[in-house]
């Protein structure tokens, strides 16, 4: 028998034990009253020994938390399961959240709002929709949030600052770049919609959505393909008019930089050109061999002479054009070619005018034939790629002009992570707003993703598994109530390149 002392809130509160018909052991917390016995709760039954203490140590706890008193002979409480009275409640993965969450941390993003964080925690883990992200939200983390959120999203984007200056001093500190060169490039986002508007609007789509609205989004990147800024602009927007204002944006947050920009062939215009050279912007840009005359096409031809690895470097009026072929890329345009040549010579023959073909041009109505003068042309250009920049070769040599041109992938590496990984498209808000947010959202994901990339050289589709794989089973035992937590084994994630990170976040699950 149990005693507790209470104060006036009952006579004496006891702990009984009561053998019932099937021979099992009741236990009750009851209450004496003269000569009667009143039943203030009744505990539950134990078939063998452990489940009768079990039982005592959960009535102990329940008259401790209802008079908030404790036993003068305290029992120790059992921390046993009977697994045979047991059942898996929840399987939780807060291991998965808490790692994604630190990184949030470690870019210097935890101050943001919460539901910014959570939004873009669940478009790294399951990308989805707004309001399915909630709901996992609460199915995977317990973490509740109404419907209303979309009052509260579009005024995310009044953090787009903020968090671009946090990516530029996570760049800066943790990954040490030196801002020498910054990449740029554009790509486009569709919506699932066919209404247009100010903003969403029909334009050249790289995801062959031409007969959706979409908008234009302009990404400026690290050497090693960190995202430092970006900006959106209508979908009928021209590529090269996006670079300018974002490139300005970058230096007026950060004016003690003055980056070379580089930026692929359909960037960039003549008078885009100019605008960057009047600006004192210095650039590193892809050149248009097939716009340049023949006769300046054969010049370069004969200089580089098909020789492996040879530059040829000369004046232009939009700055040094240097060329350089490659065998490899001699190679796999010359049988690009010849399957074009093949297809419109087969054109030619049949005199298919129906069909638009290049290297096929129409001398009338009723007759088409061959591109002879084009064709010499692209035979000449075989093997050969041209880059355009306004700084000397005693400032750049021919060799880094050509290496730093060519990290331009790291951009479009990002890209296809907000398209793939993220699923960044297609986009369904109607708002403006609520459609940078949406970006925003997009752009904080991708950070993280690339810190974990460069910091582990691992996908976040190999991360994902790794982390969701580290559960939290939720088991209850049936007689006590009582919730065990167990956390799956850590042997398997601290050896992969995790683990470093989770040692430093002082993530263990154990």
């Amino acid at each position: 028998m149990h005693i507790y002392r209470t104060n006036g809130l009952f006579a004496m509160l006891r702990i009984r034990k009561v053998k019932t018909k099937s021979g099992a052991i009741a236990i009750q917390i009851v209450q004496y009253v003269g000569h009667n016995v009143k039943i203030i709760k009744h505990i539950g039954s134990a078939h063998n020994k452990e489940q009768c203490n079990a039982l005592l140590s959960l009535a102990t706890e329940w008259i401790e938390k209802q008079l908030a008193q404790t036993t003068l002979f305290p029992i120790e409480k059992q921390k046993v399961l009977f697994v045979e009275k047991a059942n898996c409640i929840a399987v939780t993965h807060n291991f998965a959240y808490q790692f994604f969450l630190k990184c949030i941390e470690a870019c210097g993003l935890l101050q943001l709002p919460q539901l910014l964080i959570d939004l873009a925690i669940m478009r790294l883990i399951e990308p989805s929709s707004k309001l399915q992200a909630i709901n996992l939200l609460s199915r995977y983390f317990g973490k509740q949030y109404s419907q209303r959120i979309y009052q509260t999203i579009p005024k995310f984007i009044d953090y787009k600052s903020t968090i671009e200056i946090h990516a530029f001093n996570t760049a800066n500190e943790v990954f040490e770049e030196q801002f020498y060169y910054v990449l740029y490039d554009v790509t486009t986002l569709y919506f699932e919609s066919f209404k247009s508007d100010e903003l969403r609007i029909q334009g050249f789509s790289k995801d062959n959505k031409s007969q959706q609205p979409q908008i234009v989004i302009g990404l400026l990147v690290t050497q090693s393909g960190f995202p430092l800024s970006y900006n959106v602009f209508p979908g009928n927007t021209f590529e090269g008019k996006t670079m300018l204002p974002v490139i300005e944006n970058f230096i007026e947050m950060h004016p003690n930089t003055k980056p070379i920009v580089v930026a692929d062939a359909a960037m960039l215009d003549k008078e885009r050109l100019a605008e960057l050279r009047d600006m004192k912007i210095s650039y590193i840009v892809g050149a248009r061999l097939a716009n340049v005359n023949i006769k300046l096409v054969k010049q370069i031809h004969t200089s580089l002479n098909t020789n492996k690895g040879a530059t040829i470097r000369m004046k232009t009026q939009h700055g040094d054009l240097i060329c350089d072929f490659s065998m490899k890329r001699y190679k796999k345009e010359l049988n690009d070619l010849t399957k074009l040549i093949q297809k419109a010579e087969d054109l030619v023959s049949k005199q298919s005018l129906g069909n638009k073909a290049k290297f096929v041009k129409r001398v009338s109505k009723e007759k088409i034939e061959l591109n002879t003068g084009l064709i010499e042309k692209r035979k000449l250009l075989l093997g050969i790629k041209g880059y355009c920049t306004n700084l000397s070769e005693v400032q750049l040599s021919n060799s880094t002009v050509i290496d730093r041109y060519h990290q331009l992938w790291h951009v479009e590496q990002s890209f296809r992570m907000s398209k793939s990984d993220l699923e960044a498209r297609p986009i369904y808000h109607r708002n403006e707003d609520a459609i940078r947010s949406h970006v925003l959202i997009c752009f904080v994901a991708l950070m993280v993703e690339k810190y974990l990339e460069l910091k582990t050289n691992t996908s976040l589709k190999k991360i994902r598994i790794l982390v969701w794989n580290q559960t939290e089973s939720h088991i209850q035992d049936t007689i006590t109530k009582e919730v065990f937590k167990f956390s799956s084994p850590t042997s398997e994630i601290l050896n992969t390149p995790l683990a470093s990170l989770i040692k430093e976040w002082n993530l263990l699950p154990h």
